[in-house]
């Protein structure tokens, strides 16, 4: 069971996400084990601050180091599996991506660092945390948005989590590309029809179907992802087709 820790002054943000859909699901079928701190109970002053001025002046409020210093160690002195994955949610951190969340899904034990305010104290991030994680290059009032991104995007991988084993494999940056697109019944809807392929049974077809479309897919809207993806020669040889016929 994967054991996820978040760390946050507003834990009740977190109760819908948690408590509904795939998140939810994953902990009933103990999967993973979810645990919101509220780490101003850690605060060692008679007010529960949790922020100061910065020092040298400037515009808004900092996180002090103890209370989250004194949160995590806490977690990590229970914790029953190796060291813990400590990250920091963060605009300046790594760019978030389908690849992280691969690789986060394979962890035992993973604590998310909410801060709001103007910032965190620098030494949190020098001597207490492993990594830093950006969803995107913007500004939220908070890592719990984030924050909850990240372990959608995580529990969602983990074993038995998803109805099917191949559903994750299939989805857009899995494989580097963006998934092809879907159509359900009717298979005729106003006049638009599903393409006949797809209603063929010829599964082989279908399938290099599927591969051409997430080709014309990616590039159209994101050819920058081929930049890291080995194609196979014969994936190659569809995607300069596509292109030819784009020009």
């Amino acid at each position: 069971m994967m054991k996820i820790d978040i760390l946050s002054i507003f834990p009740e943000m977190f109760d819908g996400v948690l408590g509904h859909s795939i998140l939810k699901k994953a902990a009933d079928k103990q999967a993973v084990n979810y645990q919101i701190v509220n780490f101003r109970e850690y605060a060692d002053n008679r007010h529960q601050t949790v922020d100061d001025y910065p020092y040298g002046g400037g515009a808004g409020m900092v996180l002090k180091p103890q209370p989250i210093f004194d949160a995590v160690e806490d977690l990590m002195q229970k914790a029953v599996s190796k060291k813990p994955r400590v990250i920091l949610m963060c605009p300046q951190g790594e760019r978030y991506s389908q690849r992280k969340a691969e690789e986060l899904s394979k962890e035992d034990h993973l604590i998310f660092i909410c801060g709001h305010y103007e910032g965190y104290d620098e030494r949190i991030r020098e001597h207490l945390i492993t990594e830093e994680i950006s969803i995107g290059d913007y500004v939220l009032t908070g890592g719990e948005l984030g924050a909850m991104v990240v372990i959608d995007s995580v529990v969602r991988l983990l074993p038995g989590v998803l109805g099917s084993e191949e559903s994750h494999i299939q989805d857009s940056f899995s494989t580097g590309l963006l998934e092809h697109p879907h159509y359900t019944r009717p298979a005729d809807f106003r006049g638009m029809k599903v393409p006949d392929v797809l209603l063929s049974g010829n599964h082989r077809l279908i399938e290099e179907w599927r591969v051409k479309e997430s080709l014309r897919r990616t590039h159209t809207r994101r050819p920058d992802l081929f930049e890291d993806i080995d194609l196979p020669d014969e994936h190659q040889k569809w995607l300069s087709e596509i292109k030819k016929q784009d020009e």
